[in-house]
């Protein structure tokens, strides 16, 4: 056996709080890779719910890599949430209408661009993700951050807003697994590899 199917909804045998992520989502702007999961308290239904702000007409992409790990109450603010900042005022007039349909006449709302999430991050409980960040493969965001900035691949960052904490490994590390990208290999050669997977011997991936 080579792992789980992809195409299984819960992964888990009688268990129906953690899902493959890609096989619950309806949103065509919501793009997921295989084996990320989503475990959620309530309902994995809720994962679309916390994609706030996400209005087709903004036409923003949440893209998330495979085998990530994204804990209950993570959410992400999309370009929906955007105001005008450099105006007199924030408030959205126009989107009322009633007299008000041409207050952003030659004007648009800003739009930051898509979030996207690399491969193998792991995203913690009640973490936030702002429009346009992008976070790279390897990366952990910690429980409670608010993200508003790029994060960088193998990185640890928490905090509101968040800051690195560290890095896991060394730069010479990160290079070599960057350029390995083991998460596009096949999936019998991730199975051949999961005692080296578990361990920190980058050397040792064959």
């Amino acid at each position: 056996m080579f792992g789980p199917d992809t195409k299984t909804k819960f992964p888990l045998a009688n268990y129906d709080r953690l899902c493959f992520l890609k096989n619950v989502i309806k949103n065509p702007n919501i793009i997921v890779g295989d084996y990320t999961y989503y475990d959620d308290f309530e309902n994995v239904e809720n994962f679309e719910k916390n994609v706030k702000y996400h209005f087709d007409f903004t036409g923003d992409k949440l893209v998330i890599g495979k085998f990530c790990m994204i804990a209950s109450g993570a959410s992400f603010i999309m370009n929906g949430a955007n105001h005008l900042t450099d105006a007199i005022s924030t408030y959205p007039f126009a989107i009322f209408g009633n007299g008000w349909e041409n207050a952003m006449e030659g004007k648009t709302y800003p739009n930051k661009g898509d979030i996207i999430i690399g491969n193998d991050v792991w995203i913690g409980h009640n973490a936030t993700i702002m429009s346009g960040v992008t976070i790279g493969d390897g990366a952990i965001i910690a429980t409670n951050s608010t993200i508003v900035k790029d994060v960088a691949p193998y990185s640890i960052v928490g905090g509101n807003p968040g800051v690195e904490i560290k890095k896991r490994f060394n730069q010479e590390t990160i290079k070599k697994l960057l350029e390995l990208k083991w998460w596009d290999w096949p999936i019998e050669k991730i199975t051949a590899n999961l005692q080296n997977l578990t361990d920190n011997k980058v050397e040792k991936l064959t």
